[in-house]
């Protein structure tokens, strides 16, 4: 097999030429650390230093990866870290500014999940020349288009990580739009228990069975992460939320397309070109597109390929490999300047928050998966009406009005934390990027 032209064939190369893809990797926690592990199986690519506020869930990490003892060593400055990497070493530190001044680091990885501490190392991250790829799509639906503007000045990639369902669904949909095929919907599969009102303190068993920390477990249930990852699609594709929520509809496979349809073909939608989820068996872990096929050839070809049958028909991933398939997107970040998915200029959707209880003035709102709140998506236009707080601004915001249960926080009830760069840059970018209208 000749493989001259593959990402593989060029990491190879790499790996001959004793100059592989080094990797500033930011959070060791269960992404991190799969991301460590991942790294080492692989030809033409290594991580050069970690960032973590708990240095012991490095050496944590690298110990699980079954890489030798003392490989991670940590870094008492910034101009130890190319020491320890050129020595063969992984850098540890708890400064990202020590990885992103590193001339050795090619590429950041951001596996962290804090939308602030994101916006952060995005803005240090592109301000130093380098890459970076977020596993962090709470920053991403919160100042996406705006850290794309930065990037694109600096002369960088900005990318999502490959692997991940909005990145999964990507493909998907850039593959059924180049055969010419037009979307009715695109989304996933959500294969947790989906409680709106899930708190941490009831989930840490599981937690600690999964090997998770409580919180983010809690956001997969109460549904916010799935709002979160909808959202960067929709900004990412143009395609928007058909209703507040979405759908989330109850189907299989072979449901989902008489069901994610227009209402005139005896479906839900009120428009095509919509982002959606399913909680129905068999979809998850998986995404899926949905298009509409109207020239009788090729409904009548996909329907001898078993495809399915009728004016809509379903295309599905059955599986996605998270933090598994990331290292990907750092190597063509590097090698060939490719992004893996990125926002569009302005905004389409937006990811917002509603209260889990109710909530009184003074109060200082928790992280998604936490105490106060629950995300949902909303149109870009509708998040505009009601004057929403984006997600990622909520935590350490102050309630500044009594807000009832199921109520959403708007600039009106709460105002965010303006000390925090996240806040100053979503102002920046709304100043900068009016959204789409419905």
């Amino acid at each position: 097999m000749n493989d001259n032209h593959s990402l593989l064939a060029d990491l190879k190369r790499r790996e001959r030429d004793g100059k592989p893809i080094t990797i500033g990797l930011v959070g060791t926690g269960e992404m991190g650390t799969d991301i460590v592990t991942q790294v080492s199986l692989m030809p033409g690519v290594r991580i050069g230093a970690i960032v973590e506020l708990e240095l012991a869930a490095a050496r944590k990490a690298i110990a699980v990866a079954g890489l030798a003892d003392g490989v991670g060593r940590e870094a008492d400055d910034t101009a130890t870290v190319p020491k320890i990497i050129a020595a063969g070493g992984i850098a540890l530190t708890s400064n990202h500014l020590d990885v992103c001044d590193c001339e050795a680091i090619d590429v950041l990885i951001d596996a962290t999940g804090s939308p602030s501490f994101g916006a952060r190392l995005a803005i240090d991250a592109f301000d130093h020349g380098k890459h970076l790829v977020l596993m962090n799509v709470e920053t991403d639906v919160t100042i996406g288009p705006l850290l794309q503007r930065r990037a694109d000045e600096a002369g960088v990639v900005y990318t999502l990580g490959a692997g991940d369902e909005p990145s999964a669904t990507m493909e998907l949909v850039r593959f059924v739009q180049t055969l010419g095929y037009p979307i009715v919907a695109a989304g996933k599969g959500k294969n947790n228990k989906f409680d709106r009102y899930a708190v941490p303190r009831d989930y840490e068993e599981e937690a600690a069975r999964r090997n998770m920390n409580p919180r983010m477990l809690v956001e997969f249930v109460d549904g916010s992460k799935t709002m979160i990852e909808m959202a960067a699609l929709a900004n990412a594709t143009g395609l928007v939320p058909d209703v507040p929520g979405m759908h989330g509809v109850d189907a299989g496979l072979a449901e989902l397309p008489g069901l994610l349809c227009p209402r005139e073909d005896g479906g839900l939608l009120s428009r095509r070109g919509v982002v959606d989820f399913s909680v129905g068996r068999g979809v998850a872990p998986g995404v899926f597109v949905i298009v509409e096929t109207r020239h009788p050839r090729i409904r009548e070809r996909l329907e001898d390929l078993h495809v399915g049958k009728g004016w809509y028909h379903l295309f599905h991933r059955p599986y996605h490999l998270t933090s598994l398939e990331v290292p990907l997107s750092a190597a063509e970040a590097v090698l060939y300047r490719k992004a893996a998915m990125q926002p569009l200029p302005r905004r389409y959707a937006e990811a917002t928050a509603v209260a889990k209880r109710d909530l009184q003035p003074g109060e200082t709102l928790d992280a998604i998966g936490g105490y106060a709140y629950f995300g949902t998506i909303l149109s870009a236009a509708d998040a505009g009406e009601h004057r929403a707080i984006p997600l990622g601004l909520c935590e350490g915001a102050r309630v500044t009005q009594p807000i009832k249960a199921d109520e959403y926080l708007t600039y009106a009830n709460c105002r965010p934390d303006a000390d925090q760069p996240i806040v100053r840059l979503r102002h920046e970018q709304d100043e900068l990027l009016a959204p789409i209208a419905n």
